[in-house]
This record gives C-alpha cells, sequence and structure tokens, in this order.
C-alpha cells in the first residue's frame, strides 16, 4: 500500500481516492499496481482524529518548477541578511543622527526653540519633543501594522516602511521652522515603525534555527553601525558652515532606504515560507524552504520544516483571527507570549540606553566637555558601540537569551549606579570624575549592545505563534516605541531639574525590575525552531509548569512534526509522509521532475526554474 493512501486510511477510514471525485479536481483516479496517487503531488501536516481534511495539499510537481529568487542556498540567506541589515541600520542611522545637531549653532539659529536645552525647562521641553515625537510616529507605523503586515506580506511592508521614511528624510531635510520638523519626524517615525515591526519576523522565519540568533543580532548590529555612522557624519559636518552642516546628515538616510529597496526586489528575494503557508500558499512555501536549503523540494529535511509549519497553522487557524486571540491564554498561550515580545521591547528602552544614543553630546558638554572634544568622544563611543555589538554573535547560540539579558542588567545598573555618584563631582571640572564617567557611558553601552540591543528584537519574534505573530509584534514594536516617546521626553527635562537622580533612576530600573522579571518570567529560546517554541508552551500549559522550566530542558521538548508533538499541540494522525521515498519509487510527483545523481535528488532552482513566486 502506498504511503498516500495509508495516510488517507489512517486519519479518515471513510475516505480513499477513487473516481467519485470530480474529473477536473486535478487527482488522477487511474489505477496503478499500488494506489491511486493524487496528480498534485503529497498532502502534508496532519488530520484532525474527527476530520479528514489536511492543512496542505501541495502540487509538489509545480513547486519544484517554482523560482522564488535569482539566488539560493546560503546567498539567498545573505542577501534576506543584507536587506533586513539595510533596515536596520537605517534605524540606528535615524536614531542617532539628531544627537550632534541639537547642539550645532547652525542648528539653534534655525529651530532657537531648542538651544541651550539642558539649563532651561521650557527650551528642554520642546527639544526633547522634536527628538521624541519621532517615536510617536514609529509607534502609528508599527501598530498600523496590525492591519498591513499579513495582508501585504512581510518584504512588502519593509519596502512600504522604505518608501516612507524617504518622504520624511525628504520633509526634515527641507525643513525651515520647528512645526515643519515635527511633522517630517512624525511621518519618518511611521516608516520606521512598519519597518522595525516587520523586519525581525522576516529575518527569524527565513532562518535556520541554529543561526537564526546569530542572524538576527547582526540586525542588531547594524542598528549600531548606523548609529556610529550618524555620529561620525555629524562630525565631519560639524566643520562646514551653514545649514549643509545639519540637512546633509539627515538626507543622507535617504541613500540607505532605496538600497534597501533596490535589493529587495532586484534579487527577487522571496517571501516568508511561514507567511506564504499561512495564506494557503504551500507550493511557494516549500519552493522558499528548498531555495533556502538550496536542495529539492522533496529533501527530508525540507518536508520535516515544511511539516512542523503545517502543523502549527493547523493548530492556530481554528476559525477567522480576532484581535481578542491575543487575550487568549489556553494551550497556545498567546497572552502570555504576546506580553514577553512586549515587555522585552519596553524593557530596552527603560534601562537607560536612550540618554546617551540620543543626547550624548548634550551629556558629555553637560559634564564639562568643550563641544569638539564631545562630537569627537561621541564617534569613539559610537565604534566601541559598534564593535562590542558583534561579540553578541559569538555568545548568543552559546550563552542563550536569559543569561545575557539577565546578566547585562545587573551590569547596566552597577555602571548607572556609579554615573549618579559621579555626577556633581564631574560638573566641577574635575578630571578624573569626568574620565570615569565617559568610561562609564562606553560601558553601558557595552552591556547594553551585548545583552539588550539585538535579542529584544529576536525574541518577540521567536516567542510568539505563527498565527498572531504579525499583529503581536506590532505590539510589541509599538511597546518599544511608546516606552521609547516616554524616555526621550523625559531625559532633558530630567537632567534640567534632577540632575544626578537621572542616572539613579535608570540604575534602580535596572536592578529592581528588569533583572527579576527576565530570571523569573523569560523563557529560553535557543536552538528551538519557532514550531518547536510552540511545544515549549503548550507543554507547560498541559504540565500546569511555567514554561520557562521546560525551556530549560530541551530533552523534555519533542521534535516539532512528531507524533508527541502533534498531541502536545492538540493533534493526532498519522507521520507524515515521506516525499524522498515518492521520487526514489518513481511515483508522480517529483519523480518526473528531479534528476537522480549519485542517488542523491538535485537541486532544481537553476535548472527547472521556469515560474517564479
Amino acid at each position: 500500500m502506498s504511503s498516500d493512501q495509508s495516510a488517507v486510511e489512517a486519519g479518515a477510514p471513510n475516505q480513499k481516492w477513487t473516481s467519485d471525485r470530480p474529473a477536473d479536481s486535478g487527482f488522477n483516479t487511474s489505477q496503478t499496481d499500488e494506489a491511486p496517487v493524487p496528480s498534485k503531488g503529497r498532502r502534508f501536516g496532519s488530520m484532525e482524529s474527527d476530520n479528514a481534511t489536511l492543512v496542505a495539499e501541495v502540487d509538489t510537481h509545480y513547486a519544484a518548477q517554482l523560482k522564488p529568487s535569482r539566488v539560493s542556498g546560503k546567498w539567498l540567506t545573505y542577501m534576506v541578511t543584507f536587506v533586513a541589515g539595510t533596515g536596520f541600520t537605517l534605524f540606528g542611522y535615524d536614531q542617532g543622527v539628531l544627537s550632534s545637531l541639537l547642539t550645532l549653532p547652525s542648528f539653534e539659529a534655525q529651530f532657537p526653540q531648542t538651544a541651550n536645552a539642558f539649563a532651561d525647562s521650557h527650551r528642554a521641553a520642546l527639544q526633547s519633543f522634536m527628538v521624541a515625537i519621532y517615536e510617536l510616529g514609529c509607534m502609528a507605523g508599527a501598530l498600523s501594522n496590525l492591519w498591513v503586515g499579513d495582508r501585504l506580506g512581510r518584504r512588502h511592508t519593509i519596502s512600504l516602511g522604505g518608501i516612507i521614511m524617504i518622504i520624511g528624510a525628504i520633509l526634515q531635510t527641507a525643513a525651515v521652522d520647528y512645526a515643519m520638523m515635527l511633522v517630517a519626524r512624525v511621518i519618518t517615525g511611521v516608516g520606521n515603525g512598519l519597518l522595525t515591526s516587520t523586519v525581525p519576523a522576516y529575518q527569524s522565519e527565513c532562518a535556520k534555527p541554529h543561526r537564526r540568533g546569530q542572524l538576527v543580532l547582526i540586525e542588531g548590529s547594524l542598528i549600531t553601525f548606523g548609529i556610529m555612522m550618524s555620529y561620525w557624519i555629524d562630525l565631519g559636518f560639524y566643520f562646514t558652515t551653514g545649514s549643509i552642516s545639519w540637512r546633509f546628515p539627515i538626507a543622507f538616510q535617504i541613500l540607505l532606504a532605496l538600497i534597501m529597496i533596490v535589493f529587495m526586489y532586484a534579487f527577487k528575494l522571496p517571501e516568508s515560507p511561514r507567511w506564504l503557508a499561512a495564506k494557503g500558499k504551500y507550493a511557494e512555501s516549500l519552493a522558499v524552504l528548498a531555495a533556502l536549503e538550496n536542495t529539492s523540494v522533496d529533501d527530508k529535511k525540507v518536508i520535516a520544516t515544511f511539516n512542523g509549519i503545517c502543523d502549527a497553522i493547523a493548530a492556530e487557524s481554528q476559525g477567522g483571527f480576532g484581535f481578542k486571540e491575543l487575550l487568549y491564554n489556553g494551550p497556545t498561550q498567546n497572552l502570555r507570549r504576546t506580553l514577553l515580545g512586549v515587555v522585552a521591547q519596553c524593557f530596552q528602552q527603560i534601562c537607560g540606553i536612550n540618554l546617551i544614543t540620543y543626547y550624548l553630546t548634550s551629556v558629555l558638554t553637560d559634564l564639562g566637555l568643550g563641544p569638539e572634544m564631545s562630537r569627537i568622544i561621541s564617534g569613539v563611543n559610537g565604534t566601541c558601540y559598534f564593535l562590542t555589538s558583534i561579540g553578541a554573535l559569538f555568545v548568543i547560540e552559546r550563552i542563550g537569551r536569559r543569561p545575557l539579558m539577565f546578566w547585562m542588567a545587573v551590569a547596566q545598573a552597577i555602571t548607572m549606579a556609579v554615573l549618579a555618584g559621579l555626577y556633581d563631582i564631574a560638573k566641577q571640572q574635575n578630571k578624573a570624575a569626568q574620565v570615569i564617567s565617559v568610561l562609564c557611558l562606553f560601558l553601558f553601552n557595552t552591556w547594553f549592545s551585548i545583552g539588550w540591543l539585538g535579542i529584544t528584537w529576536l525574541y518577540p519574534a521567536e516567542v510568539t505563534p505563527l498565527r498572531i505573530r504579525a499583529p503581536a509584534n506590532a505590539l510589541s514594536t509599538a511597546s518599544n516605541w511608546i516606552f521609547n516617546f516616554m524616555v526621550v521626553m523625559a531625559t532633558a527635562p530630567m537632567f534640567a531639574n534632577i540632575g544626578w537622580g537621572t542616572y539613579c533612576l535608570f540604575a534602580v530600573v535596572n536592578g529592581i525590575i528588569i533583572c527579576p522579571c527576565v530570571w523569573f518570567f523569560f523563557p529560553e529560546t535557543k536552538k528551538y525552531s519557532l514550531e518547536e517554541i510552540d511545544v515549549v508552551f503548550a507543554l507547560g500549559h498541559r504540565e500546569n509548569k511555567s514554561p520557562v522550566w521546560f525551556s530549560l530542558r530541551p530533552e523534555e521538548i519533542p521534535p516539532a512534526g512528531s507524533r508527541e508533538a502533534e498531541h502536545i499541540l492538540g493533534k493526532s494522525g498519522p507521520a507524515h509522509p515521506d516525499m524522498s521515498e515518492k521520487a526514489e519509487r518513481g511515483h508522480r510527483g517529483m519523480s518526473r521532475i528531479i534528476k537522480e545523481e549519485k542517488g542523491k535528488p538535485t537541486s532544481q532552482h537553476n535548472e527547472f526554474a521556469a515560474k517564479k513566486v
């Protein structure tokens, strides 16, 4: 008996492949020496015990002919990472570019409302509002992704965000007064909100489990690369005269947005395979998975990944999606997982990093350093920030997410406490106190870049289930921006009114709030596939234990797509079909277009790709 017939009979004993199917149903009903085989190839996913409907019915012959991208294998991974990384470089550049411009004479002349802000509460509020209103735009963009993201798909949403950022950057560059700059920064923020709420999910859904953390952390490092670039460009144009000293640094971000959009479509990068499967485009999803692995669509590893995706979709797609599902806390633990992403992004912002990113030149000037030296130190600080963020790439999959977040928060608390203690002494022109304070600003960036910079963009994309991933990531990114706004808006007035208490507050937040929450509530996601993380939460719900406990015991977690995993997820059914076995046995489907070479199927992406996703 063929594996097709076995799969159908095991899940639906009263339904077989017979000639009573309509003639145009796409199935070959002629008899063979074994059993009728559907001409559309294999059917994937598990069958419900009381239902004969399978998750995916895939035309494998069609899937094998698809060419999702102009590149495949590691080059496809590199290009997805490059485009995603360019988006985050743009994000970082836009965050850091105003830092040195705020105290620039030509900028203060154009926007006198913001001049000498740290010495006056009113001007401090106006300057903070100019900087922080960008975050409100980002939050609006992230929230709009609740409706836009799943409709347009990952890559088109990224491109839309880039186009909106170009429009906003043009308006910022042309700004002639305070009001125009405010409007321009809101528009730029909307584009960046769309971008940053989509890029981590796109990267995570295209990455291999054992490389996912490193690839997303590369994006985090590129945020710091963008910040570093903005500091040095600001320094270079500090020595020019006229408005070009601030207009050109702002306009430069247009180039980054254009690079991101052009490369996305020039290489025809594919849509996320998980988004495609969720939209019922199973053949396209299978083709993208094969392209990412640089192999054929009947490869066992590709099929195992696809089966896991189908199981996750089946467990999550009962009925139409409603936003109230984000509040559901049953076996899928939607509420808990959404809150984890929201809180992770919140912690990234309230730890104190924006005090440095947005106001470093002003902070250094406040410590008694001259304008030129403040800008030079800002550039060096940005360079060290970027270099130390690279270190996280080498430890993320070794140490894990939880330990890095916890111990770096401890180090951040200590650093902020030292800055608080030295604040008044440094303002009295004590050179030793100034040197130690500058060193602490460098150290804080180091701890943050290793433990919080990239991980909090990776973690929400990992921890949320596929069905709610786009809206949950939009909420977590909105959390990032609303708390970013809160911190940026409050920083200048806090320095103007409470001085050293600013640093003291951030020390308390890191030590008393962030550390305990990470320790008790954040599960480890290291080296789990996205579908296995679903199993971790479902197992915790079934056993009435914290998912943190199970996440630290990988031996307790069955592989995604296995019988045990299906049972934990609330499904039952036969083992998944082996398409590579079908190809070897000469059935319809892959054997018709996959050529054998020394017993192994060859990759179809260059030889058989006549159609495009």
